[in-house]
């Protein structure tokens, strides 16, 4: 795991711009602690920052160039099968000096192409610079679980890891307002849009090329739709139910033992829920001494997991270690958490994710992790929710009948029935809409009049750049349409943007590498094929994986609740944060200033927030504080 940056120039005066790349390097630090280099050619600079996984000898260290000295390589990420494909590239002849993934992938790279992105299997962002046709090629993994940004005007293309690294060259900063509409309402932005108008993100599956002439071209090396039919139909015949669950554990046994080769301390996350569960119980296979770590929490019982991960670690014999955390502990965390944002990114989850990976970074280099099995197998609630909005029944269509008595009554996150309230009347309201714009609005915390209300700065043609992207994004989503259809949409747009996103950042800012086997892509292929009604049955959620572990899992996992996570923004806004919210990020001279937010309203916002009864309102006001701490670090 590593970090990568480069500029290819387009013309003589941007070359000056290579004098910024050993700062842009440097901004990856905490992504690649143990070694950093830049390289220089007539057109193109590289810079890599690693972080030593496999062969952590110096040959393996990046920039690696092959023996001729054409090809040169910055790489980021874990090829899994490397050793079966340097065995085939021995067979024909091809000769290594490292026993590392990134010569394999760079010799792959020089036999095959962009072909070679089909043989690969792991998780990766790389470039390759081709010194004799003068041609930069980059490409990111299939499911986005590493990042790439890219920026390019008329003279020049920069990528990097981070956009952090993007922006310490010189370059244009424009706000794009269709990204904040995306951003207030989602809490991220979607690829391939970012918060500036000239930056992107590389789409996952995706590759581009470009040359010092200014020639770019990119393209999809793979989609998920093209391994799977319409709907609930497949490609051949459907497997019955038991022979889905036995090829389902061997294709995920199979994912994370190809996830355990490392040369460094590795360990898994365990919370104690189903997924980190299954993944220990099959990584315990093949090693009798391994580290799993969870959070405990002393403030918070309704979340806390610690008896469930005590209860996995101890059935397969772990070295077990729970971090008890405290509200202050999450609190101290904080700032540091947003200063690493160098886009704005409000999942509020991130913060207990950023004190886990902190702390078992202190035990181990690698781990494990259960990422991707909701959004493959249907595990959140959601899905439930739009199967009954299809096929509503008496108790569906009471719900939504009492829509109006659900606005009435508080809602809230941190009590049960207040959280019942908050749900039913989400589901109420999505049903009214079409499936598109249902999909979205469950995927969003506000609606678009709500953004509208709070921003001054948008006009008509921010609004129709934004209606375009959504409907890039939802408008395959018709009438008729399966749970299948939701999963592979989440498998594009929430995983790789809010879920993947938040486990990169976080992990990579305590130099953490995370292995997610959940997703490796015959695994992946394999679930979609299979009907809606193997994942969701009956209202129950992740049917066939967990059927699958029925008999290795301990019984007392199948019967506890689901537990999500809940950051105690309110208090803080309402105390420790208060004075920061009102005489700093949202007072009315910083919001005059700034001219993009409609001060009156966030004047009502704040007496909302700040009154006996503020309601559900702290997702809300956590975007803002995140986007304005980005904007005071990165645009004044």
């Amino acid at each position: 795991m590593c970090g990568i940056v480069g500029i290819m120039a387009f013309n003589e005066q941007s070359r000056g711009q290579f004098s910024y790349l050993d700062q842009a390097v440097h901004s990856l630090d905490c992504r690649g602690p143990d070694y950093q280099d830049t390289v220089y050619f007539s057109h193109m600079a590289l810079g890599h920052s690693r972080l030593s996984i496999i062969d952590t000898s110096s040959t393996a260290h990046q920039p690696m160039t092959d023996s001729s000295g054409r090809y040169t390589i910055v790489f980021n990420g874990e090829i899994y099968n490397f050793r079966d494909l340097k065995q085939d590239l021995l067979n024909k002849g091809i000769s290594f000096r490292t026993n590392s993934d990134t010569e394999v992938l760079l010799q792959q790279y020089i036999f095959e192409g962009k072909d070679s992105l089909h043989r690969l299997n792991g998780f990766f962002s790389f470039a390759i610079y081709d010194q004799n046709k003068d041609e930069l090629f980059i490409a990111r993994d299939r499911f986005g679980i590493k990042p790439l940004y890219v920026y390019e005007d008329d003279e020049k293309l920069i990528f990097a890891s981070e956009m952090a690294a993007i922006l310490q060259f010189s370059i244009d900063k424009k706000l794009d307002h269709a990204s904040l509409i995306q951003y207030l309402q989602l809490s991220y932005t979607p690829a391939p849009s970012t918060m500036l108008t000239n930056v992107r993100k590389i789409l996952p599956g995706h590759w581009l090329s470009t040359t010092s002439s200014g020639n770019v071209s990119e393209g999809a090396y793979y989609n998920l739709r093209n391994f799977i039919g319409d709907n609930d139909n497949t490609h051949g015949e459907t497997p019955d139910y038991q022979k889905a669950r036995e090829k389902i554990l061997a294709l995920l046994e199979d994912a994370v033992q190809k996830r355990m080769i490392a040369d460094v301390p590795l360990g898994a996350f365990l919370s104690g829920g189903m997924d980190s569960s299954a993944i220990v119980a099959l990584a315990s296979k093949y090693t009798d001494q391994l580290k799993t770590f969870s959070i405990g929490y002393e403030d918070e019982p309704l979340f806390d997991e610690s008896y469930f991960a005590n209860l996995v670690a101890k059935h397969f014999n772990t070295e077990h270690t729970v971090f008890w955390l405290t509200n202050d502990d999450l609190y101290d965390h904080l700032f540091s958490i947003l200063d690493y944002f160098d886009e704005p990114f409000a999942d509020s989850s991130a913060i207990a994710v950023y004190i886990l990976s902190k702390k078992t970074r202190e035990e181990v280099t690698v781990a494990l992790s259960g990422d991707g099995a909701d959004e493959l197998f249907a595990g959140y609630n959601k899905y439930f929710a739009e199967y009954r909005a299809q096929n509503p029944g008496l108790a569906g269509s009471l719900v939504t009948s009492l829509q109006p008595v659900w606005n009435l009554l508080p809602q809230s996150r941190h009590s049960y029935v207040g959280n019942k309230i908050r749900q039913f009347e989400r589901y109420a309201a999505g049903t009214k809409l079409s499936p598109a714009n249902r999909y979205w609005r469950w995927c969003s915390l506000t609606d678009e009049e709500e953004v509208q209300s709070l921003l001054q700065v948008i006009n008509d043609q921010d609004w129709q750049t934004y209606w375009h992207r959504k409907q890039r994004i939802v408008g395959d989503l018709k009438k008729h349409h399966s749970i299948n259809d939701i999963l592979i949409k989440d498998l594009s747009m929430v995983l790789p943007n809010d879920m993947l996103t938040k486990v990169d950042l976080m992990l990579m800012a305590n130099s953490l590498e995370v292995r997610v086997p959940f997703l490796d892509h015959n695994l992946v292929e394999y679930v979609a094929k299979l009907p809606s009604h193997y994942k969701l049955h009956n209202g129950r959620t992740k049917a066939i994986l967990k059927d699958a572990f029925r008999k290795i899992l301990p019984e007392e996992l199948y019967t506890r609740p689901k537990h999500g996570f809940e950051v105690p923004l309110l208090k803080w806004f309402q105390h420790e944060l208060r004075s920061y919210l009102e005489h700093d990020i949202l007072s009315d001279e910083f919001i005059t200033e700034q001219g993009i937010f409609n001060r009156e309203s966030i004047q009502s916002l704040k007496k909302n927030l700040f009154s006996n009864e503020p309601g559900d309102i702290q997702a809300r006001v956590w975007r803002l504080i995140v986007f304005q701490h980005w904007w005071k670090k990165y645009m004044m």
